[in-house]
């Protein structure tokens, strides 16, 4: 018992430290927003200055090489994808959420800082493959991955109009879907541990909510229920969350399998590599003596 609380100490330890340098953009994202609360330069909008210290952030990572440039090309691509999202559910006719301050840098009700937000999660993602070696085994079929994700995108838009939100049926697939699937990841001395994929889904959308709890009070954006003074986020926003990671992941994961299809980083249905319990329970076969 002594012995495997002495391993389990500095193996969550180290799991720690690398999730938090997974979490790296996101941390400054977060600082820039805490920081434009109490700094403000005169004729300079806050919205503004989170836009200018985010893209210089993002600079930075590239010039020193913390990021690649397939993975700012990433990030980018979600934050169009954000924007877009954005753009629609601050709509005045939709109202989900405002960004109630002025700004130059604003695409109609939308500040452009605000796809960032999208494109943490996006950097989250890409930083944790690499730092944690994730490899993934039985995944989908891309005629099951992608459309699921499509659908789960079209129902963020789609639902204000047909007045039925498919999001339950939605999780559902998600469950029959990657009900299978399995994240291997190594967090020290090439000890690898597994985890339901579904399950992680639910834990990043959770951890994302927390954040979405702190960058509401900082005053990133606001609810209407928190127009008048800021209250805790609905837990239904938890769902969301977990649907939007699994767009995510499916851009992620599947951009990861067409360029490192030769190193085995993801292993889907149907294919001839052998599954995961054979090769962690089968049996070695022991030398002669």
């Amino acid at each position: 018992m002594k012995i495997a609380l002495k391993e389990a100490i500095p193996e969550f330890v180290i799991f720690g430290l690398k999730e938090a340098r997974a979490c790296l953009f996101p941390g400054i994202f977060f600082a820039i927003l805490l920081a434009s609360k109490f700094v403000a330069i005169p004729g300079l909008p806050r919205y503004d200055f989170i836009f200018l210290l985010t893209v210089t952030a993002q600079i930075l990572l590239l010039v020193f090489r913390i990021e690649t440039k397939d993975e700012a090309m990433t990030l980018a691509a979600f934050h169009l994808i954000g924007l877009a999202l954005e753009l629609f559910k601050t709509h005045p006719t939709i109202g989900s959420w405002s960004y109630p301050e002025f700004g130059y840098l604003k695409i109609g009700t939308v500040p452009i800082y605000s796809g960032f937000m999208y494109a943490a999660v996006a950097s989250y993602l890409c930083q944790a493959w690499r730092i944690f070696q994730v490899e993934l085994y039985r995944y989908p079929s891309y005629w099951f991955s992608v459309p699921l994700a499509v659908a789960i995108y079209l129902n963020f838009f789609t639902h204000h109009f047909i007045g039925y939100d498919f999001r339950w049926w939605l999780i559902l697939a998600v469950a029959v879907i990657f009900r299978r699937t399995i994240v291997r990841f190594t967090v020290w001395r090439d000890r690898q541990r597994v985890m339901p994929l579904a399950l992680s889904f639910f834990l990043i959308g959770f951890f994302i909510w927390i954040a979405e709890n702190i960058a509401t009070y900082l005053g990133a954006w606001a609810y209407p229920e928190q127009a008048q003074s800021w209250r805790i986020v609905s837990f239904g926003k938890i769902s969301s969350w977990f649907l939007l990671v699994i767009i995510s992941f499916v851009i992620v994961a599947d951009l990861k399998y067409v360029r490192g299809k030769k190193r085995d980083m993801i292993v889907r249905d149907g294919e001839t590599k052998r599954d995961l319990q054979i090769e962690r329970d089968e049996p070695k076969e022991r030398a002669p003596v």
